[in-house]
Parts: structure tokens; sequence; C-alpha cells
């Protein structure tokens, strides 16, 4: 059954699909020389995968409450798999482009349901651990893709990422078929609860709902797409560091969130949802406070580890709340936080984009810090409420 399969292998398919989202930063120089473009041109394969991305959220939510998370969960994770080995052999920009887009729309249906199949599983008391060690390979994801597939792509080619990546998915998604066994094939018992794209009304219906799309949407507005994106180019623009360095300086966010998933439990019990909310939100406004005024990259490089845990910290907590907004239909409220999230980062990132003109990175950063500092005030008093 679903409810056996350990966490260890959720977390194994949760980095692959977080690691095709990653693996394209050090290649798009790579991949442009190979097409006769350039890279901007190229970038048109990041935009492929993200946005069918976000948007399954739309069906893979309902589709999973009907038919078993699990279930589709692992086609998904196959299908993706596929998608990531027929990128090896594209033979033209448009061929990987979609190609892109298949793994990017299936990549995107297997966190929010394996993380509601866990919320179904998992008692509440209980489940933001449960959902940091699943998190984990995201983290993961974040951490080792990019420099990995950097190195591989350097002593071999742009296309062996893609062949490695897709076949370690294909392996993953198949232990996942083989411990479903014959209930890959079955509806489980606590599947078609949900009442399809109907359910979205119910969510929003819901005071709760309508608060977690919308802390969803400004977390992704703020730190998504806002902030954490612009720190690599902050570095670069403002500290005279190259691409690597940069690169290298940024990872020290992976490896805060690490340490979240490894403390969640001691942090959770000492502090509870409240204190973790409260006291991330006030850490991930301090942080972005010293980027602000941060003299040097070596500041730059410590702030990464404590965002990285604050984040998880406040984060972690929307994330499990998210989980009991719709219990009928986890599945679904999983997906419209996702989709918020997607949004928020989308709207953000075009937002912060536009403010560096103005104000530049300190004073966007700045912006952040103060909109963040809103963000954790209202969801520490619907936590507390």
């Amino acid at each position: 059954m679903p409810a056996v399969i350990p966490i260890a292998l959720f977390a194994l398919a949760g980095f692959t699909t977080g690691s095709g989202m990653r693996m394209l930063d050090p290649l798009l120089p790579a991949i442009a020389g190979s097409f006769g473009v350039s890279v901007s041109h190229a970038t048109s394969v990041v935009a492929g995968f993200v946005l069918p991305y976000g948007l399954v959220q739309l069906v893979a939510g309902p589709l999973g409450d009907r038919l078993g998370k699990v279930r589709i969960a692992c086609f998904a994770v196959l299908l993706f798999g596929l998608g990531l080995v027929g990128s090896g052999f594209a033979s033209d920009l448009p061929m990987l482009v979609l190609l892109r887009a298949w793994s990017g729309c299936f990549a995107g249906a297997v966190i929010p349901l394996l993380m509601a199949h866990i919320a179904d599983s998992v008692p509440y008391a209980d489940r933001q651990v449960a959902i940091s060690r699943f998190m984990t390979g995201m983290v993961m994801a974040q951490l080792v893709t990019g420099p990995v597939s950097g190195v591989v792509a350097e002593y071999a080619s742009w296309r062996m990422p893609f062949f490695l990546l897709g076949v370690l998915a294909l392996v993953v998604g198949g232990i996942v078929a083989w411990r479903l066994g014959g209930d890959l094939w079955r509806r489980p018992d606590t599947a078609g609860r949900g009442r399809g794209m109907a359910a979205y009304l119910d969510l929003l219906k819901r005071p709760s709902g309508r608060w977690m799309m919308g802390v969803a949407f400004l977390d992704g507005f703020w730190l998504f797409g806002g902030a954490f994106p612009f720190v690599g180019s902050f570095l670069i623009e403002g500290f005279g560091r190259n691409a690597a360095q940069a690169g290298l300086i940024v990872a020290g966010f992976g490896l805060g969130a690490f340490a979240y998933t490894r403390a969640a439990r001691p942090l959770l019990r000492r502090f509870g949802e409240d204190g973790l909310l409260t006291m991330g939100g006030l850490a991930v406004a301090a942080a972005l406070g010293m980027l602000a005024v941060a003299p040097g990259w070596p500041a730059v490089m410590a702030t990464q580890v404590v965002l990285g845990l604050a984040f998880y910290m406040f984060h972690g907590v929307l994330q499990t709340r998210a989980t009991e907004a719709l219990p009928e239909a986890r599945g679904t409220a999983v997906g419209a936080f996702a989709l918020a999230l997607f949004l928020g980062q989308s709207a953000g990132s075009l937002a912060f984009g536009l403010s560096l003109a103005v104000i530049g990175y300190r004073g966007a950063f700045a912006v952040a810090a103060c909109g963040v500092l809103a963000l954790a005030f209202w969801a520490r008093r619907q936590v507390k409420g």
C-alpha cells in the first residue's frame, strides 16, 4: 500500500524533479553554442519547463484526489524521466523546449501530490517533521544539482546530465511502482473523495483556504520570485564575484535549509508552530535587511545560511497548514498552495526586476524585508487564532 512506502523514496522522487529545474543553471551557454543561438535565446528552455510546472497544479491535485495521489505521482515521475532522456537527444532548440515543457508538466505534479499523501498518512502533530524529511530531496537538489550538472557537462557534454537524471527518475519511478504492486492499477479506497475542479470553490469558500492562498502568493512574491533569485546577481554586480563564486556563496542557503530538515523535530517541540513561524519570519526579514547593508561578500555568505534555515522554519509551517485547508481533498489544497506560490513567484520576479532600475539591489532587499515582516505578523495572527 502507498502508506508503507518510505519517505526517503518520496524524497528521492522530489530530488529528481527538483534537479530537473536546477540542472540548467550552468548549461545554458553550452546549449546555446550547440544550437548556434544566443544565451538569451536559449533561456526559452527555462520558461518551457517552469510555466507547465506551475500551471499543472490546477489539474494534478484534483486528479490525485480522485485517482490516488501516489499512483498519479508515480506515473508522473516515469513520464518526467522519459522527457529528460528525450531531451538529451534533442536535435534543435524548439525540440528541446517542447521536451522541457513535457518534463515540467509531469514534474510539477510530484511534490504536491506526495506531500498531500504524507499529510493523509501522518497525524498532524508529526506532520511538519515528516514533510521536512520529505523536503530533504528538494533541498539537496538545490545544493548539488547545479555544480554536478556543470562538472558533467564540462567533461562530457550538456546532454549527459539529461541522460543521467532521466535514468535516475525512471529508476525511482520504477521502484515506487514496484512497491505499489497491484495498487498501481487500482484506485485506493481513500481516493475518489474529491470533487474535481469544484473542490477549488470549496477551498475558496473557507477563510482558512483564502488565507492559505494569500500567504502562499505573498511568500512567492517577496522571496521565491523577489529576493532569492537576485542574490547571485547582487554578488556579481555589487562585489565583483564571478558566476562560480556567486553560485558557491548562494549555495549556503541550501546548507541552512538542510540544517532545518535535521532539526525540525526539536525546533517544533521547543517552540511550536507559532514560535517557528514568528522566529523564522523575523529572521528572514533581518537577513534581508543585512543584505541591504552588507559591506562585502562574506556578509552575504553568512546571511545565506541564516536565510536557508529561517525560511524553512517559516515556510514549513505554511506548508503544513496548507495540508489542513481542505482535508477531504488534500491534493487540491496542496496544489492550490503550490499554484499560488508560483503565481506570486512570477509577479515578484517581475516587480523585483523593475525595482532594481529605481532603487537598486539594496533598496529592493530592504523593501522585501519590510514585506516579509508584515507577512510574518499576518500569518502569525492566523496561526494563533
